[in-house]
């Protein structure tokens, strides 16, 4: 910060600590064992693709990472060059159905585009260390190559496990992370145009101490039109 925003009382925006998606894996624990939620086995990364074919390359360029990186359960983030990608002229693993990209034995990544215009980069399949260390793969890609601004939110599934309370049962329930705040906050939809805040407000205390959730309640948006299941 420079001396006349020193002055003027300015301050630069601070940069949200992107390893605090690690934390999550210690969250999916604390969630299932109060309230029998588990992961779904589903992330997404959210973005808002500027014009021009260079944001298509650079999807390109994640999907050659996520494709040829071996990730094990519970990895360490690790720091990645974009540029160092294989050549995206190389043909990728297609899974069964030529739908997606196969990362592995039961784990797909697909492409999508919501209602509104949003690209999302989907992984199905993994464990929730492996979905949280590819979406640190992606945020951390994007960032790298400029494409930052551009991110929106990343969102984790999760269902009722064989132990969750009769009511939550067929309940679908995410969690949200915010990209340019650092921040988490949950997103339980019950239908079109509606969600169930007592239930989201459940969660926020159980997993208050596990994650940095988002104070702003204005800001829990809601996502209408997630490409998740």
């Amino acid at each position: 910060m420079g001396l006349l925003d020193t002055i003027l009382g300015r301050s630069k925006p601070v940069k949200p600590n992107l390893d605090q998606l690690f934390s999550l894996s210690g969250a999916a624990v604390t969630l299932q064992a109060a309230t029998g939620l588990v992961p779904s086995g589903q992330a997404g990364v959210c973005a808002k693709p500027p014009t021009g074919p260079s944001f298509a390359e650079m999807q390109r360029d994640i999907d050659a990472l996520l494709a040829t990186a071996s990730i094990p359960g519970g990895a360490a983030p690790v720091g990645l060059d974009v540029a160092a990608a294989p050549e995206t002229n190389q043909p990728l693993p297609l899974d069964d159905d030529g739908s997606g990209l196969a990362l592995g034995a039961d784990t797909r990544l697909r492409h999508a585009t919501d209602s509104f215009g949003y690209s999302w980069i989907v992984v199905d399949g993994g464990s929730v260390e492996d979905l949280v260390t590819r979406v640190h793969m992606v945020h951390s890609s994007l960032s790298d190559a400029g494409w930052g601004p551009q991110l929106l939110c990343s969102v984790f599934g999760f269902r009722a496990g064989p132990e969750a309370d009769r009511d939550l049962a067929g309940r679908r329930v995410y969690l949200v992370y915010l990209a340019k705040r650092g921040s988490f906050y949950p997103f339980v939809p019950t239908g079109p145009q509606r969600r169930d805040n007592e239930l989201e407000l459940r969660i926020r205390s159980v997993l208050g101490s596990d994650l940095p959730f988002e104070a702003d309640l204005s800001r829990w948006f809601p996502l209408w039109d997630l490409p998740l299941a």
